[in-house]
């Protein structure tokens, strides 16, 4: 359809890796913040926080209203996470943005035993896992919302509902399972 050919428009890729290095979920949390949008959400927020555990492909969006929030967010986020699954995070994955490198969560992942990762400046590519999946909820949001006609300012919503929609329904090949089966080790409800 149309809204599916505007919506997916895309450039070349790089090759990916060729094996699975990852065995174990939160082993490694891929971590990257989109934004600012062009239109504020139906609550006010202009960027997306997007998480990614490398084992299971599951994803986590979190939407924030500036930069600054940020830091807060990943430190409840990671304890959260860790207390629900009862399995630590060992390393994190991002770029080099303020939001990720500075002092407070240097000494918190020091405190946690937690090693953070960071990209070799315009090498995207080294993220490849979270820009890809940001790649494939901002293509579903667009093409969701031309498709319904709806306001721009529902981004959020569309963006939760492909994010959720995809954790339950993409199959991990290698595995034979979708994200959630993976990260949560039971069928979704």
């Amino acid at each position: 359809c149309s809204a599916c050919a505007i919506g997916k428009s895309t450039k070349k890729t790089h090759k990916p890796k060729s094996e699975d290095t990852n065995q174990e979920k939160l082993y490694l949390l891929h971590m990257e913040l989109c934004g600012p949008m062009c239109v504020e959400s139906v609550n006010g927020k202009k960027y997306i926080l997007v998480t990614v555990d490398d084992y299971s492909r599951f994803t986590w969006v979190k939407f924030l209203r500036s930069k600054d929030e940020t830091l807060d967010f990943i430190i409840k986020f990671l304890k959260m996470i860790q207390v629900r699954l009862k399995v630590p995070v060992l390393r994190i994955r991002t770029d080099n943005g303020t939001e990720f490198v500075n002092q407070t969560l240097h000494d918190y992942y020091e405190e946690v035993d937690i090693s953070h990762e960071t990209l070799v400046a315009c090498s995207p590519q080294q993220n490849g896992v979270v820009k890809r999946r940001n790649h494939t909820l901002i293509e579903a949001d667009c093409m969701m919302l031309i498709f319904t006609q709806a306001p721009l300012f529902l981004w959020a919503e569309v963006v939760t509902t492909a994010c959720f929609t995809q954790n339950r329904s993409i199959i991990r090949l290698r595995h034979g399972k979708t994200p959630y089966e993976l990260l949560h080790s039971k069928l979704p409800d």
